[in-house]
Parts: structure tokens; sequence; C-alpha cells
């Protein structure tokens, strides 16, 4: 038992040291506070691709319900290994009509950007 013990903490450090790249976790590419979906906004996962030199990130909101909705949205990019670039766009609000649909975009210069989250809230 004591001999287990003592060979913990090597196998432990072995382990935590044996990953070639440290990256962060960037694959949740869209988080929704539980009040935009419960305000009937749904949306798929953000698109990115590149126009006229910019990366530009795209995702539409649709609205289920017979109201107008108000959502505040904001864009994280990130490069390839998983680093925040900054600066940070302020966060954006948008109108969704009732019944409707709207994009919520953000452009970036920086091409070395290869991730974006999208955060949605009210």
């Amino acid at each position: 038992m004591r001999s287990w013990l003592t060979g913990l903490p090597i196998l432990l450090c072995l382990t935590a040291c044996s990953s070639d790249k440290p990256m962060i976790n960037t694959s949740q590419s869209l988080v929704m506070e539980s009040a935009v979906l419960s305000a009937g906004i749904i949306t798929d996962e953000p698109t990115l691709d590149e126009h006229d030199g910019l990366k530009r990130a795209t995702s539409v909101l649709y609205n289920q319900r017979e109201a107008p909705v108000v959502v505040h949205y904001r864009y994280y990019w990130y490069d390839d290994k998983g680093l925040e670039i900054t600066p940070q766009e302020p966060a954006q609000t948008v109108t969704v009509p009732a019944q409707g649909s709207i994009v919520a975009a953000s452009q970036l210069g920086n091409l070395t950007a290869s991730k974006v989250r999208l955060y949605l809230y009210l």
C-alpha cells in the first residue's frame, strides 16, 4: 500500500506533462443564457468565413414567439492555440422581430483567428 501511495505523485506528474501542445478548450462555440431560450430565441452555432480580408462570424437568431425580443450578444475570437484575441468588440444589441430572424455578426481584421464563441443574453 505504501509503495502505491509513493508512486501516485510520480504518475500524476507524468500525466500532467504528457501533452504536446497546451491548448485552451474552445470547443463550445455557442453559449446561451437560459433566459434567451425561455424568451423563444433559438440559433445555430456561428459560422466563420473570410470577406474582403476580414474574418467574419455569423449566426442567425430565430424568434419563435409572437412578440419581438431584445437580445444582447458578443463574439469572442480565438487563435489556433485557443488563446483569446484582443481587443474585444463591445456587446451588440439587436431586436429579433416576432416570428422572424436576424443575423448576429462580427468582423475581425486579425487573420490568425480560427475559432469563435458567441455569447447570447437578455
